[in-house]
């Protein structure tokens, strides 16, 4: 892959096609090929078009994304937009260093999964900072993440929502 890649910048190409660009590399290198594409595009100003089921690549390599189901675009626009029109929420994970009572953690957000000491709860993206205040206060935190949703999950539920438009 890394051979394939050099020789395809032999001659500085002002548009770089590139499928699946880090399959078959460990983790280390997917990273340095990544980091590499985007400096080459900063560089050279080339555009790069990429097609990838790797949701790593697309974060870390592209802008602006394009979706394509069954020969039509169905979405055209930058990936923080795709997210934000379609994940209306955070995932905030605490871990809890006493037991929890259940009832009254369903009062913070839904609970996808909840195994003693973590929980996986989702609240509205608006309300995070509201959640998670109330969280730390009313139960005894070790540890809180907030995090974004999967990009896998943004495009499953985008595609859900088209799905059921032309039904």
């Amino acid at each position: 892959m890394k051979c394939e890649l050099a020789a395809a910048l032999i001659y500085k190409p002002k548009v770089l096609f590139l499928d699946e660009p880090t399959i078959g590399l460990d983790i280390f290198m997917q990273k340095k090929v990544r980091e590499f594409i985007k400096q080459y595009n900063e560089r050279y100003k080339a555009t790069v078009i990429l097609t990838s089921h790797y949701m790593d690549d697309v974060k870390a390599i592209c802008q602006r994304i394009i979706m394509i189901d069954h020969g039509m675009i169905i979405f055209d626009g930058k990936l923080q937009d795709l997210i934000m029109l379609n994940a209306n929420y955070k995932i905030l994970v605490p871990i809890f260093n006493s037991p929890v009572n259940i009832k009254e953690l369903k009062t913070i957000g839904k609970i996808i999964e909840f195994d003693y000491p973590k929980a996986i709860i989702t609240v509205p993206r608006e309300e995070v900072s509201q959640r998670a205040a109330e969280l730390l206060k009313k139960f005894d935190i070790d540890d809180l993440d907030i995090n974004e949703p999967e990009l896998e999950d943004v495009i499953n539920t985008f595609y859900e929502i088209k799905k059921h438009e032309h039904t």
